[in-house]
């Protein structure tokens, strides 16, 4: 198996708020159970900050999210899920080329961490239903909709060098 699902940030205080959390959360399970009966390697993703505290409430996964047997958690303290942290190696060591992208959120740590991925050499699928964000705080117009949206758009035209980039549906989703 070439290719590892990155659920990001998909934590108790991170997706409060979040438009259709639950139906994210239902999708990202369904997706885990794929790829785990397929041997792929899951890697939950989790930030630690001022306000998640590790072993917070707040920093907790996600009611209703599976944690599959055999899934690695990762703690990060950036928007970028590789940068401090050992996923280029964890990836580097299952022999992983391609990562699924879900979690939240859409405009933070969902985007950053998929361009990542294709800077350090990775093909990559962005799941369009699998991750969510919270409205704008600072613009009423960019509804949580509209931001998903956005990322979704944004990522369908990227071309990167070498690398394969895919935005897809869960149920649509190969590997």
């Amino acid at each position: 198996m070439h290719t590892a699902l990155l659920v990001i940030d998909m934590q108790q205080g991170v997706v409060e708020g979040c438009h259709d959390a639950h139906g994210v959360i239902e999708r990202i399970n369904d997706l885990s159970r794929r790829m785990a009966e397929a041997g792929a390697p899951l890697i939950f993703i989790q930030h630690e900050d001022d306000e998640l505290v590790r072993e917070s409430a707040a920093w907790q996964l996600a009611d209703g999210l599976e944690l599959p047997e055999g899934a690695v958690r990762l703690a990060k303290t950036y928007r970028d899920s590789f940068e401090a942290t050992d996923l280029q190696g964890m990836l580097e060591e299952a022999s992983v080329s391609r990562v699924v992208v879900v979690g939240a959120h859409s405009d933070y740590c969902v985007q950053t961490t998929t361009l990542s991925a294709l800077i350090h050499g990775f093909d990559v699928a962005l799941v369009s239903d699998g991750h969510t964000a919270r409205p704008s705080p600072e613009n009423s117009e960019l509804t949580a909709e509209a931001l998903t949206a956005f990322v979704n758009s944004r990522v369908a035209t990227l071309r990167y060098p070498g690398r394969t980039i895919e935005v897809v549906r869960a149920a649509e989703l190969a590997f």
